[in-house]
């Protein structure tokens, strides 16, 4: 070979292999994504966390194979707004109208399943979405908040009360409408455990015990009809533990688990009172599993981190390739959760994240002209501040409307029941009673919320940084404009509430009972 021919074999070599050098790495697939969120599921709850009367294998699968949270917070515990917190990225008081309870969602909030499927997604759902209100676009026509819906599978539920929706079927059903190549995103709506329950249901059907309750809250009576409840509970979300371990199955068989994101927690707290509805530490705080084999490179970790629901959509969005500003809504406060799951490490992970910010509007009505219980809380260093704006107020709705604010259950009426025993009073006071401007808890010792302790140490730093943070989101409340959330419109057919059962009219309130209408004090 003479020297032509090897200068000649040389740049051949150097176009062949150099220009290979300089190709990047073909990006990895937009994840599909499986949102899965129980209603009515309180932190603890499941096997993984370490709760032994409610029994989760699919969930302690996905958090032994990816992320398990211990901070993560709802920014309202109450279905509509928590959900709609989900969907756009933003708190609750930066919503509108859907900071409220059972509203008329605002136009102008597109949610991260819309922008999806406009950026290349096929969007479906089942079960329970954004709810309840109402959606429309500005031409009145209904939307499809989190996807077009899957609910024509049913089958016999295991009690007569939990919903005959066989979700994991119709997930199946949505597998084979998706085109092929194309990611997907799907919620599973859950409509456990949300109320009402089959009376002893946890005993008969679970086959649980009375005694397998390790610990009744400090805000409830320790009897048996409440250890009861908690049992009928449990069963409730052990059907959803049920056909999202039928899910992973599915997922496995069509080869599609690997790269499909999965995120599974609750919208509040559990339907008793003094969680579900109010802002104290089990109002808001949730279980938050998160598993995606192909994209987070160190599983099985704990995260101690504070995270917030308003960092799904962010999150989403950037794993789906999509720019916020393409997106079309309007403008995220969370922060998306990559850089935890980019990280090797356990316990802190992102040490910025070191608190999260919470509070209400109005959840259910009962309150003379359709009135809510306005509160802001900051959850930090294993302390709970509340302020409440409006203290004179009813917390939990008025007593002659039955304290709407919570589901009828034999929880509640055992709470009530305590008027009568001297003894056992404080359990009224603690769940229903009026509430002073302030509240301060060491959650770490007093996850109950049991002890104010804001008339004993300063509250100060807590109340500076959270009325900073909310002026700075731009919250009503804080711009002398609070008012708003009070007058924008009830959706419910139990609006006007109070002012319809005072003169007269027997209005249905079926979410409580006839023997939760008290006289007021």
């Amino acid at each position: 070979m003479n020297c032509l021919q090897r200068l000649c074999l040389l740049w051949s070599l150097v176009a062949l292999f150099g220009s290979r050098m300089f190709v990047r790495a073909e990006a990895p697939p937009r994840p599909n994504i499986l949102f899965a969120v129980a209603d009515d599921w309180s932190y603890g709850h499941a096997g993984v966390y370490g709760c032994t009367w409610v029994k989760t294998p699919a969930v302690d699968r996905l958090a032994q194979q990816g992320l398990l949270f211990t901070h993560a917070f709802t920014p309202n515990g109450k279905c509509a707004p928590s959900r709609a917190c989900i969907l756009t990225g933003r708190n609750s008081w930066q919503l509108k109208a859907a900071a409220n309870h059972w509203c008329y969602f605002p136009f102008e909030f597109k949610t991260y399943a819309e922008a999806l499927g406009e950026n290349g997604y096929f969007v479906g759902m089942t079960g329970k979405g954004w709810a309840p209100g109402i959606a429309t676009n500005a031409a009145g026509t209904t939307r499809n908040m989190v996807g077009k819906p899957f609910d024509k599978r049913t089958l016999k539920p295991p009690t007569t009360k939990i919903s005959p929706n066989d979700y994991a079927a119709n997930f199946a059903d949505f597998l084979d409408a998706a085109p092929k190549g194309k990611p997907w995103s799907f919620w599973f709506g859950c409509r456990e455990p949300h109320r009402e329950y089959e009376l002893g249901s946890g005993v008969a059907k679970g086959g649980k015990k009375i005694s397998d309750i390790d610990r009744v809250p400090a805000c409830w009576p320790d009897n048996e009809a409440v250890r009861s409840d908690m049992l009928d509970y449990s069963f409730a979300v052990e059907n959803f533990d049920k056909h999202l371990g039928r899910m992973l199955a599915e997922l496995e068989k069509r080869g599609l688990l690997d790269n499909t994101l999965i995120v599974v927690t609750s919208d509040n707290g559990m339907p008793f009172p003094h969680d579900k509805g109010n802002a104290y530490f089990n109002s808001n705080h949730l279980p938050l599993v998160i598993m995606w084999k192909a994209g987070i490179p160190k599983s099985g970790r704990r995260v101690d981190d504070y995270v917030s629901f308003i960092d799904f959509a962010p999150t989403f969005m950037e794993l789906a390739s999509v720019s916020w500003g393409k997106t079309g809504m309007a403008p995220a406060t969370g922060r998306s959760l990559t850089g935890i799951f980019n990280s090797n490490k356990s316990g802190s992970v992102i040490p910025e994240r070191d608190h999260v910010l919470i509070g209400r509007e109005r959840n259910d009505v009962g309150r003379p002209n359709d009135e809510g219980y306005p509160i802001r809380g900051l959850v930090k260093d294993g302390m709970l501040y509340l302020h409440n704006f409006e203290p004179t107020r009813w917390p939990g709705g008025n007593p002659e409307t039955g304290y709407l604010d919570t589901d009828g259950s034999p929880t509640k009426t055992a709470v009530l029941n305590t008027r009568f025993i001297p003894a056992q009073k404080s359990f009224l006071e603690i769940c229903y009673g009026l509430r002073p401007a302030d509240e301060f808890y060491d959650v770490r010792k007093d996850p109950d919320c049991i002890t104010n302790l804001a008339a004993t140490v300063s509250i100060a730093e807590f109340q500076n940084q959270l009325f900073t943070e909310l002026k700075q989101q731009g919250d009503p409340r804080m711009l002398g404009d609070g008012h708003v959330f009070d007058v924008y419109p009830d959706a419910s057919p139990a609006h006007n509430f109070y002012e319809r059962w005072m003169s007269g009219e027997k209005v249905k309130a079926g979410w409580v009972n006839e023997s939760d209408f008290q006289v007021a004090p």
